[in-house]
């Protein structure tokens, strides 16, 4: 057996013995796309290996749920997508032998205060303990990934849970720069090797498999073209003019009906509009993109191209239906397919409401930030994925991060934070600011450089704005 992260392959080994010979095992696990893939992984391994094992997700891993899953009484809990930074209450359970944690993870993990140590475990498989980036080259299912390696016998091959790793990476926004990098590379090449996966330069723009061509264009929020970018009507009129028969029976044709010269030609026409319409030629040569599709799932279908297999996830459990999500990644289709598509229209017309409100309603600046407060007229399990959304649409600046608030309960506020890549090559490291900033107001919070979140007093939000522009601040200024 090879090791996919090689940097990894000892912790994961010692990670993979304690659940192989654990009675049973409480598997929890994050509620978006990455979290949901690192469940199925986790789930698949853990039952091809034959041990016990329940399953619960949770949208915020914090000292009640983690006493919650203590209480399950299982020897073992794997903790996937999230754990490294609640370690400081994973610990004490540990000590006090309520449980034997095993974490696979890829966020910040928990820091000491000041004249203390960190809080640690012995089974703690986490990129960024062995210099990998968690934010960009291995996300929790990728972690998680690597561990179900790890857990293979003679007669249990798991390289097809490739396939679910790359969802969660491409989920987790991974795939920013023209495809996945470092470790994602060796988790999509083993994916081919085990014919999960198809790996091909293609067009960027996200419904390739499932939206006519027209709506395709119209809703291409990776390139704005002037006169198709948001214009039915224009997107018509640019297909019309085309010498290729893009209709059958006179509906629509998608883009993976194309032949590969009828896709060459569209992207090519595409290409000379946006360039003659003043849209930067790097931007422009950006529409081509390294893709990945699931060879197993039927051609023309949400679960075929990852990006929108992920977008299926996240309507899924940020409705509070993580068991819908996990049955379609455990192949389960029919009523579990159905349910996810009835959730993935809601969420569909949730993120354009949601993205309508912030243009209508407009962003508070601040001097190195810009955020919105959207109480309950956005569900605080989607404000992050509008708040990203937002940032470069009409009154939203793109070179400032953004940071979303929305009502959590009647005494706390959910803050989602957004910021890009060149922000985070400039010095943004949203994690810190996060973390440092709901502190200083009594909340707690962490994540990646170019997204985080918190949880923080309702009645401090305005203190928190202020602790986390002057972070900020610090932070382009060393980086300036």
């Amino acid at each position: 057996m090879s090791d996919p992260v090689p940097a990894m392959a000892d912790r994961a080994a010692d990670c993979a013995a304690c659940l192989l010979e654990a009675d049973s095992v409480v598997l929890a696990s994050h509620i978006d796309a990455d979290g949901l893939t690192s469940g199925a992984i986790a789930a698949t391994a853990l039952r091809r290996a034959g041990i016990p094992f329940e399953t619960t997700f949770e949208k915020q891993l914090d000292a009640d749920a983690i006493d919650r899953i203590a209480a399950t009484d299982h020897d073992v809990a794997l903790f996937t997508d999230f754990g490294s930074g609640q370690l400081d209450d994973i610990v004490p359970h540990e000590q006090a032998g309520a449980f034997t944690p095993v974490i696979a993870d890829h966020h910040q993990p928990a820091t000491a205060e000041e004249g203390e140590e960190a809080p640690e475990t012995d089974r703690h498989l986490n990129p960024l303990l062995f210099d990998i980036d968690g934010a960009s080259e291995l996300s929790g299912a990728g972690a998680t990934y690597v561990l179900a390696r790890a857990m293979e016998t003679d007669d249990v091959d798991n390289r097809d849970l490739a396939a679910l790793a790359v969802v969660g990476a491409v989920g987790d926004m991974q795939d920013t720069d023209g495809g996945l990098i470092g470790a994602n590379e060796s988790l999509v090449a083993e994916g081919v090797e085990a014919g999960a996966i198809e790996e091909v330069t293609d067009i960027s723009l996200y419904g390739r498999q499932t939206r006519p061509l027209p709506k395709l264009l119209e809703y291409a929020s990776e390139l704005r073209i002037p006169g198709i970018s948001g214009d039915e009507q224009g997107s018509v009129r640019f297909l019309s003019g085309l010498d290729v028969d893009l209709k059958v029976d006179g509906d629509w044709r998608r883009w993976v009906d194309l032949s590969f010269e009828e896709r060459q030609t569209v992207a090519s026409a595409l290409m000379r509009h946006a360039i003659s319409r003043g849209v930067p030629p790097e931007r422009v040569n950006g529409v081509t993109t390294t893709t990945y599709t699931l060879a197993d799932e039927e051609v023309g279908t949400e679960l075929r191209d990852v990006s929108e297999f992920s977008t299926v996830l996240n309507a899924t459990a940020r409705y509070e239906r993580a068991d819908v999500g996990l049955a379609v990644c455990l192949g389960y289709r029919d009523d579990a397919l159905d349910e996810a598509r009835r959730l993935l229209r809601t969420h569909r017309r949730n993120l354009s409401e949601g993205l309508e409100w912030i243009k209508n309603e407009g962003v508070e600046q601040a001097d190195h930030l810009q955020w919105f407060d959207a109480g309950t007229r956005i569900r605080e399990t989607i404000v992050g994925i509008i708040a990203g959304m937002a940032l470069g649409a009409d009154g939203v600046r793109r070179d400032q991060p953004i940071i979303a608030f929305a009502e959590e309960n009647a005494e706390e506020l959910k803050v989602s934070a957004r910021g890009s890549g060149f922000l985070v090559r400039d010095g943004l490291d949203l994690s810190v600011v996060m973390s440092e900033a709901s502190a200083a107001v009594d909340g707690g919070g962490g994540g990646h450089d170019v997204a985080a979140g918190a949880t923080i007093p309702r009645k401090r939000r305005d203190e928190f704005v202020e602790h986390a522009d002057r972070i900020i601040g610090d932070q382009l200024a060393d980086e300036d």
